[in-house]
C-alpha cells in the first residue's frame, strides 16, 4: 500500500482494516494474519497521534473511544420498531398465510423466510454514510442510545462503503452472543470465581447496557440486520428479500439461513428445516420469521394492534422441566386484577433459571387442581412466559393445600369482587389502591392519552413514593419547587415538565377517557364513546342501554364502564380534573350530526397546513368515516399534504381520489373558521 502523505495513508489503513473486520467478523474467512492486522491498527494509531485531525469517529481506532457514562438518554423512534404476532402451530400459520390471500384476494403469496433471534433489536442510524446514533428497541416507540456500545462491535459497519452515501439509512437488527463466544465467556467467568451467565441473551444484553463502553469490548458480541426503518436518499428495494441482499452488499451481516417461498408449504418446509438445523447453528434462534416478501404487498396488508399484518414470528415449542410449587401469591395489577403466581423451586427452563411462573386466575387453578406443594410441570411459553403445565397427582404430599383467592385486596385491603362471566377477581380499590396508583398514573400520562411528556417511571416512583401524588389530579397541584428538590431533577426538568403537564390541559374527549384507565376501554373504545356522546356529561349519564348503541360496545365492556362510572372515587377524580382546568371542544352526539362520509375509508398522509393529523381524524370519524393506516383498492380516499410519502404514489398506481386540505374541509361541509 502506497501513499503521497499521512491523510491519503490513513485512509488507505482504514479502508484496508474495514475490510479485514468484514471479512474476520462477517464473513468468517479472515485473509490476512492477525500480525498484519495487528501492524495496520498500530500504524493507525500512530498516524492518528501524530496528527489528531485525522482522527475520525468512524475509524477503526475508535471503536472503544469514550469515557463511561452515568446513565442512557432516550431516542424516539421516528419509525416505530413494532413487535410481531407470534405463532405455535401449524394451523397458526396456515391462519396466517389464508388471512394474508384473503385480504390481497391472491391465490397464492411469496414469503421471506428468516431465523427468529434470541437476542436484542437494536436501531443504527447513519447519517451520511457514518454510524451518527443506536439505540435499543425499547417500548418500540423509544430506546436507549447504546452508540458507544454498539461500535465496540466489530460486525457492525462504523460508515458504509459507498462513494455517495445517503443523507440518512436507518439499519435495524439483533445483538447477540454466539455460543462458542458464550462458552467461552463463561469459562473466563468461572477461572475468576466470578458468577455465570444464564444464556447468550442475558449476557447480550448486560454487555449492551454497560456504561462503560470499554467493558461491552470486552464481551464478543455479534450483530445481524434484518430491516431498514427511515431512509432518506437510498431507494428501498421491492422486497424483503432484495433488501436483505442490498444489506449484504453494504457489508452487515445477514443470516444465510433464509429464504424465499411460496405459500403456506413453503412456510411450514422453512420452519422443519430450522428446527433440524437449530442444535448445529452457531447461534440461538428461538423460532422462525415469515414475512409478505414484496413491500407493496406489506403496505396493502397494514397493521393491527400495532404489530404487521404482513408478518408471523413461529415460535419453536417451548421447553418443560419439572419442578415444586413452594407457595402461592397474589399481584395487584393496574386494572385492579388479582393474579395468582406461583413460587416454584428453581429450575432451568428453556435457557433461564424459572423461581415464578403465572397461575392466571382461579378458574385455571381449579381447572389444573394445583395445591401448593405440588409436583408440577413447568413451560415457558413461546420460550417467553413461565407458566405450569400440569400437576403430576402420583407425587401429591399429603401436607399439599389448596388455594384460595383472598376476599380482600393484598395491597390495599378493600373488597375483592369477581362479575359474573368473567375470570379475574379484582379490587375495588380503584385509584386509590397503591398497587395500581402507579401504573394508573403512568397510563395517564402516556403519549397516547394526556400526552404528559418526561413523566415516566421513575419519576412517577418518587412522587408516589413521597407521597406528592396520589391520583392524577394532584399532577396538575405540583409546584417548581417541590419538583426541583427530587433527586436527579433539577431547575430545567422541573420547569419542562410542568409546562407538559399545562399543556396537557387542552386535550381531547376521546383522550380524556382513555387516560381514565376503565377496563376494557381502549383508544378506539375511547374515540367511539366520544364520537357518540359528543361531551362528557352525556357519557357519565348513559345506562348500559345507551351505551351498548355504540358501536363495539357490547355487555362486558358497557358493564366495565358503568362499574368504572358507579365507584364515587372515580366521579370524585372526575371532577377533581375539570376543576385542574382540563378541557376540550365539545361536540353533539352522533345522532345530531350529519354523517357525509358514512361507510367511506380515508388514509392521511404528509402534512396538512392547518389541521393537525389527530384533528383531521376527528373531523372524518365525527363525519362517519374510517381512518387506515395503509392505501388499498377499497381506500375511498387519500388525504395529502406537504411531504406526503409512499401513500401518495400507492394511492396514484391503483387510482384512489387524491384530496387536499380544503378538498377534504369541503367534503366535509365545513370552512377553516370551524377548525
Amino acid at each position: 500500500m502506497k501513499s503521497q502523505g499521512p491523510v491519503a495513508r490513513a485512509r488507505e489503513l482504514r479502508e484496508a482494516l474495514d475490510l479485514f473486520n468484514y471479512q474476520y467478523y462477517v464473513l468468517d474467512a479472515p485473509t490476512v494474519p492477525d500480525a498484519q492486522y495487528d501492524r495496520f491498527f498500530r500504524e493507525l494509531q500512530a498516524l492518528e497521534e501524530a496528527h489528531p485531525e485525522l482522527r475520525t469517529p468512524d475509524s477503526p481506532t475508535q471503536r472503544v473511544g469514550s469515557a463511561p457514562r452515568e446513565g442512557f438518554r432516550e431516542i424516539r423512534h421516528k419509525v416505530p420498531m413494532l413487535s410481531l404476532n407470534n405463532g405455535f402451530s401449524e394451523e397458526d400459520v396456515l391462519h396466517f398465510d389464508r388471512r394474508v390471500r384473503e385480504i390481497l384476494q391472491r391465490e397464492q403469496v411469496a414469503y421471506a423466510c428468516e431465523p427468529k433471534f434470541d437476542g436484542l433489536a437494536v436501531s443504527l442510524l447513519y447519517r451520511d454514510g457514518r454510524l451518527d446514533e443506536g439505540s435499543t428497541r425499547g417500548d418500540g416507540e423509544t430506546g436507549e442510545d447504546v452508540t458507544a456500545n454498539l461500535r465496540t462491535i466489530r460486525a457492525i459497519p462504523l460508515r458504509l462503503p459507498l462513494d455517495s452515501p445517503p443523507p440518512l439509512l436507518e439499519v435495524r437488527g439483533e445483538v447477540l452472543m454466539e455460543k462458542r463466544d458464550f462458552e467461552a465467556l463463561n469459562r473466563a467467568q468461572a477461572a475468576r470465581g466470578e458468577k455465570l451467565f444464564v444464556n447468550p441473551r442475558n449476557a447480550a444484553a448486560g454487555a449492551l447496557r454497560q456504561l462503560d463502553p470499554a467493558l461491552t469490548a470486552q464481551r464478543p458480541l455479534s450483530f445481524f440486520a434484518y430491516g431498514v426503518g427511515e431512509a432518506v436518499g437510498w431507494p428501498i428495494p421491492d422486497s424483503q428479500g432484495e433488501l436483505m441482499e442490498r444489506l449484504a452488499q453494504l457489508r452487515f451481516p445477514v443470516p444465510s439461513e433464509r429464504a424465499v417461498v411460496q405459500g403456506a408449504e413453503g412456510l411450514l418446509r422453512f420452519f422443519s428445516k430450522m428446527s433440524e438445523i437449530r442444535p448445529a447453528l452457531r447461534y440461538d434462534i428461538d423460532g422462525v420469521v415469515y414475512k409478505v416478501n414484496a413491500f407493496s404487498q406489506q403496505q396493502e396488508l397494514g397493521f393491527v394492534s400495532r404489530a404487521p399484518r404482513f408478518a408471523l414470528a413461529h415460535k419453536f415449542p417451548a421447553e418443560e422441566a419439572l419442578s415444586e410449587i413452594l407457595d402461592i401469591d397474589v399481584q395487584v395489577g393496574r386494572t385492579g386484577a388479582l393474579t395468582p403466581v406461583a413460587r416454584l423451586r428453581p429450575v432451568f427452563v428453556g435457557g433461564v433459571t424459572v423461581t415464578n411462573a403465572t397461575l392466571h386466575n382461579e378458574d385455571e387453578i381449579r381447572r389444573k387442581d394445583i395445591h401448593i406443594g405440588d409436583q408440577v410441570w413447568v413451560r415457558r411459553a413461546g420460550d417467553v412466559i413461565p407458566e405450569v403445565v400440569s400437576v403430576v397427582l402420583a407425587e401429591r404430599p399429603p401436607q399439599a393445600r389448596a388455594f384460595v383467592m383472598p376476599s380482600r385486596c393484598p395491597i390495599c385491603g378493600s373488597r375483592v369482587v369477581r362479575s359474573e362471566g368473567e375470570a379475574a377477581s379484582r379490587c375495588s380499590g380503584g385509584l386509590y389502591c397503591p398497587a395500581q396508583r402507579k401504573q394508573a398514573l403512568l397510563h395517564f400520562a402516556q403519549r397516547r392519552a394526556m400526552d404528559i411528556d418526561g413523566l415516566g417511571d421513575k419519576l412517577v416512583d418518587q412522587l408516589v413514593d413521597s407521597g406528592l401524588v396520589r391520583t392524577p389530579p394532584d399532577l396538575y397541584g405540583l409546584g417548581l419547587a417541590t419538583l426541583a428538590d427530587l433527586p436527579r431533577m433539577g431547575d430545567k426538568s422541573a420547569r419542562n415538565l410542568l409546562e407538559a403537564i399545562d399543556r396537557s390541559r387542552e386535550t381531547t374527549l376521546s383522550r380524556f377517557i382513555f387516560a381514565l384507565g376503565i377496563r376494557n376501554v381502549g383508544e378506539t373504545t375511547a374515540r367511539d364513546l366520544a364520537r357518540h356522546f359528543g361531551d362528557l356529561p352525556a357519557l357519565l349519564a348513559a345506562d348500559g342501554e345507551s351505551l351498548q348503541q355504540v358501536p363495539e360496545v357490547g355487555p362486558v365492556v358497557a358493564r366495565s364502564i358503568l362499574d368504572f362510572l358507579g365507584e364515587e372515587h372515580n366521579r370524585e377524580v372526575i371532577d377533581r380534573l375539570l376543576d385542574c382546568g382540563i378541557r376540550w371542544v365539545a361536540a353533539p352526539a352522533l345522532a345530531q350530526r350529519p354523517q357525509p362520509l358514512a361507510g367511506m375509508t380515508l388514509v392521511l398522509t404528509g402534512v396538512l397546513p392547518h389541521l393537525s393529523r389527530d384533528e383531521a381524524r376527528a373531523r372524518i370519524e365525527g363525519a362517519g368515516g374510517k381512518v387506515t393506516g395503509s392505501v388499498s383498492k377499497r381506500t375511498h380516499y387519500v388525504v395529502a399534504g406537504a411531504d406526503p410519502g409512499s401513500k401518495l404514489e400507492r394511492a396514484q398506481e391503483l387510482g384512489v381520489p387524491v384530496l387536499d386540505e380544503s378538498q377534504l374541509l369541503s367534503l366535509l361541509n365545513q370552512d377553516l373558521s370551524k377548525s
